[in-house]
C-alpha cells in the first residue's frame, strides 16, 4: 500500500530541489530521514517535512508499520514562476524570475 504527500508553491527552485530528493530515493524511511536531518540545505528541511508528513499518512490513514516503509517516489515538478524586474544600467529592465516548487513523496510498504 501506498501513502503519499505533497508540497506546493515552495519558495524553492525545482533545480536545487532535485538535488537533495535525488538522495533519498528508494532508500528506507529511516535512512532517509537521517540524511536529510543532517543535510545542510533549505531544501533538504522542506523534503523533511514532506517526508514526515507522507509517514504519518501511511501509520495513520494506512494503518503501516514505519520500520517497513520505504520512498518509492520522490520528484519535484516546477510551480509557477514569480516574475520581477530590477533595474539595470542605463534606463533598461532586466526580468527576475523566482521559481518555485512542489515536492512529491510516495512511501510504500512493498518492493
Amino acid at each position: 500500500m501506498e501513502a503519499k504527500a505533497i508540497a506546493k508553491s515552495l519558495r524553492i527552485a525545482p533545480r536545487k530541489c532535485r538535488l537533495v530528493i535525488d538522495l533519498i530515493r528508494g532508500k528506507s524511511v529511516e535512512e532517509a530521514d537521517i540524511i536529510l536531518c543532517n543535510l545542510n540545505k533549505d531544501a533538504a528541511r522542506l523534503s523533511h517535512k514532506v517526508l514526515k508528513s507522507a509517514v504519518a499518512n501511511a501509520e495513520n490513514n494506512l494503518h503501516l508499520d514505519k520500520a517497513s516503509l520505504y520512498v518509492k517516489e520522490a520528484y519535484v515538478n516546477e510551480g509557477q514562476t514569480l516574475k520581477r524586474m530590477k533595474f539595470g544600467s542605463r534606463g533598461h529592465v532586466d526580468p527576475i524570475k523566482r521559481r518555485t516548487s512542489h515536492i512529491t513523496i510516495v512511501v510504500s510498504d512493498e518492493k
